[in-house]
């Protein structure tokens, strides 16, 4: 990069992260690709949530930009899956050793653009460098099969082989993670990437792009797209050149982006919305259960797609739930993620505070009870206290939408028969948590529950080594795990004939 371009990169970045941070190299407002910094038409605004100031800008690309950077990732493809599994890993395990010699910059980037906790902050970093050794170990392994022959004096197999150029559209909530579990698939089975970050979110991406340019990807391996979701979106969707899609954000725009994909029949994967039940089973001590609960609800300030959305207790436990839960709620301090022992950030926007107040207020008028949760409290225009609702009812938005928010809904069941039917009246089926200890009803549940991952007395379910994803219309396909190279790879069987004279 030349020095001119340097200092116009620098000079536009605001005091509110420089002094943040040790490298003032890893603050980017430009786009990446094809190994190039690029500037887009327009810029714009990047807030801190919980202070709502401007902290930077990310540049908005127009889509002749986005088309570039399509082909020279496409020209990138076929080097990049040419080189040796070894080859492509050893890169990987560069850029995975780059975040985390990084981690506190990386996680206080974080917390100036998303809002969240330091110590929140923290682990995501190390979450998300996590699937990128994974990978990278993995990328020896994307085995094929030999296959019995039925015909004579034939070898039949399977290999297999990367999908093309993958691009990756990932959220604000998990601004690091989301696209390290990605791209760090697509990239070590042999596909090139663009990644579209949310525009409230840019910097963690565009960071992790100067890490990866340190660690040596090759120009057009690795790119970062900012600017317009729906804009950037159509031109991914309409290219021939993009053969993976992977979207993680809300049901409706995922709708949206397969029928757009549907023109040139990409291979998409869909990690959509939740609206995950958390089932407290007769013999579950409820203190533990409701301290469970509340870690499970309240991660993220509730903007999580795992969070514990509708909390199913016993009748005859019913009320002791929930003053233990609201006892629980009461260890939550938010505040700005940099203030000492803060366990709760604000919400992304004003709007998602209005959404929440709507829910609230909707199951007030519909017979909830609000058990805690004074908004006096609320520190700023984007920060909402931590709500309790009991004897929430289907007929409520609380129950029946993805409630990205820290609202807890509780309901009272009388048997598992019932509590499955009601657990699964859902459009979502990404994850359940239970809690308890009676095997048979354990064994039921998991069998019964319409949901992709099921955790038992456990808040804690995801990592590098499993398969993330959900049914219904919570999505399609897994990321993590060895299954996470089905989304980036395709099969290839053939016959060789002729073996003998």
């Amino acid at each position: 990069m030349s020095p001119q371009l340097q200092a116009v990169i620098t000079s536009k970045v605001t005091d509110a992260i420089m002094p943040y941070l040790n490298d003032a190299r890893l603050v980017r407002e430009l786009a990446y690709i094809n190994g190039k910094w690029v500037h887009g038409p327009h810029d714009i605004d990047v807030l801190n949530p919980a202070t709502e100031d401007v902290i930077g800008h990310c540049t908005q690309l127009e889509p002749s930009q986005i088309e570039q950077a399509i082909n020279g990732a496409q020209a990138a493809f076929g080097p990049w899956r040419d080189l040796m599994a070894d080859e492509r890993a050893a890169i990987l395990l560069r850029w995975h050793d780059l975040i985390l010699e990084n981690k506190e910059d990386l996680a206080r980037l974080m917390v100036l653009e998303q809002g969240k906790s330091l110590n929140d902050a923290r682990g995501e970093i190390d979450y998300g460098a996590s699937f990128v050794r994974w990978f990278a170990e993995e990328a020896r392994r994307a085995y094929g099969d030999t296959i019995p022959s039925h015909i004579p004096n034939a070898q039949l197999a399977t290999i297999r082989e990367p999908i093309g150029v993958a691009a990756l559209i990932t959220p604000w909530n998990f601004p690091h993670a989301m696209i390290t579990r990605k791209a760090a698939a697509a990239l070590a089975v042999g596909c090139t990437v663009l990644i579209k970050p949310a525009s409230e979110t840019p910097f963690s991406a565009l960071a992790l792009a100067e890490l990866a340019e340190r660690a040596g990807f090759p120009a057009g391996v690795y790119n970062v797209v900012t600017g317009k979701g729906s804009q950037i979106g159509q031109v991914l969707c309409q290219s021939e050149h993009v053969r993976a899609l992977s979207f993680t954000g809300s049901t409706r725009v995922g709708k949206i982006l397969l029928a757009q994909a549907a023109s040139t029949v990409k291979k998409c994967s869909m990690e959509l919305g939740g609206n995950a039940p958390f089932i407290v089973l007769p013999d579950m001590d409820i203190k533990e259960a409701a301290k469970a609960a509340v870690a499970a609800k309240f991660q993220t300030a509730g903007q999580d797609c795992l969070a514990a959305n509708r909390i199913f207790v016993p009748q005859a436990h019913y009320e002791e739930f929930l003053q233990a839960f609201a006892a629980e709620m009461e260890n939550i301090k938010v505040g700005n993620g940099f203030d000492d022992d803060v366990t709760m950030g604000p919400l992304i926007f004003r709007e998602a505070v209005d959404k929440a107040q709507e829910l609230v207020d909707d199951a007030l008028a519909k017979g909830a009870r609000l058990i805690a949760g004074n908004q006096d409290h609320a520190l700023g225009a984007n920060f909402f206290m931590p709500v309790l609702l009991a004897d929430i009812t289907p007929q409520m938005q609380v129950f029946r939408e993805e409630n990205f928010c820290p609202v807890a809904g509780v309901l009272p069941y009388h048997d598992l028969a019932s509590l499955i039917t009601q657990a699964n009246d859902t459009e979502y089926g990404l994850a359940a948590y239970v809690y308890g200890h009676d095997i048979r009803s354990i064994w039921q549940l998991l069998r019964g529950l319409e949901f992709g991952m099921v955790s038992v007395n456990s808040v804690k379910m995801t990592g590098h080594g499993i398969p993330f994803g959900g049914v219904k219309q919570s999505g399609l396909g897994r990321e993590g795990s060895r299954h996470g190279f089905d989304e980036y790879s395709q099969l290839k069987y053939y016959c060789l004939g002729g073996l003998t004279g």
